[in-house]
């Protein structure tokens, strides 16, 4: 990995649990940032799935450049050029397609691609990869796949991401081949779009209370 990708994961690492966000309207982009980072969790993984993604991920990297701002369900080399040129400070998607990989290596734009199976992590690793989004986490297995196929790739680190709550984290945060927990849980689109911004800061703050109390009490 490059230094710049060095950089980002440590951040993930840091944050510890990323939101999932999905806006249908980049006018709640504002907002939503700002309970984000009151709410302690500084971090968004913006999904590239609706119209407003671009423009959202625009406003959340120039109103909170402390923010680690990203795409999320990344498809094509194209999404990633204009995620990246909105200020997208990386790129996830929720498999692992080649191309995409190849692409985002030789720009150098940190880039976790969504992984499954042992023989699409072991191509993840080929590609020159450390770290991967293992999608939809509790439908694939879970915590006890994580355990049982981290402890053949060793060099493999990874992102569960589908299925994570607020019951779930902790345990998923204690093992240490998980680098961070992609959620949404916290950030539901419902709750966006009913200007809802009070109650994710205090649901953003509640997750960051538990990434607080596990490194406590490591």
């Amino acid at each position: 990995m490059s230094a710049k990708a060095d950089a980002v994961f440590a951040r993930f690492e840091e944050v510890g649990i990323i939101p999932v966000v999905v806006l249908e309207d980049a006018k709640d982009a504002k907002e939503l940032g700002k309970a984000l980072m009151e709410g302690g969790l500084p971090a968004a993984e913006v999904t590239f799935r609706t119209e407003a993604a671009e423009e959202s991920i625009r406003i959340l990297a120039e109103e909170y450049p402390d923010m680690l701002v990203g795409a999320g369900t990344v498809l094509t080399t194209q999404q990633a050029d204009r995620a990246v040129a909105a200020g997208a400070k990386f790129v996830v998607a929720p498999g692992l397609d080649k191309e995409v990989v190849r692409h985002c290596l030789k720009k150098d734009i940190p880039v976790c691609p969504g992984t499954q199976t042992a023989t699409e992590m072991m191509r993840a690793m080929k590609l020159g990869l450390t770290h991967v989004k293992f999608f939809p986490a509790e439908n694939a297995g879970g915590l006890k796949m994580i355990k049982a196929i981290g402890s053949a790739l060793t060099s493999l680190r990874f992102m569960p991401t589908g299925g994570i709550s607020a019951d779930n984290v902790s345990d998923y945060l204690k093992n240490e081949k998980i680098f961070c927990c992609g959620g949404s849980w916290m950030v539901k689109a419902d709750m966006i779009r009913a200007g809802e911004f009070d109650k994710i800061r205090e649901k953003v703050a509640e997750a960051a209370e538990i990434v607080k109390k596990l490194r406590a009490d490591a």
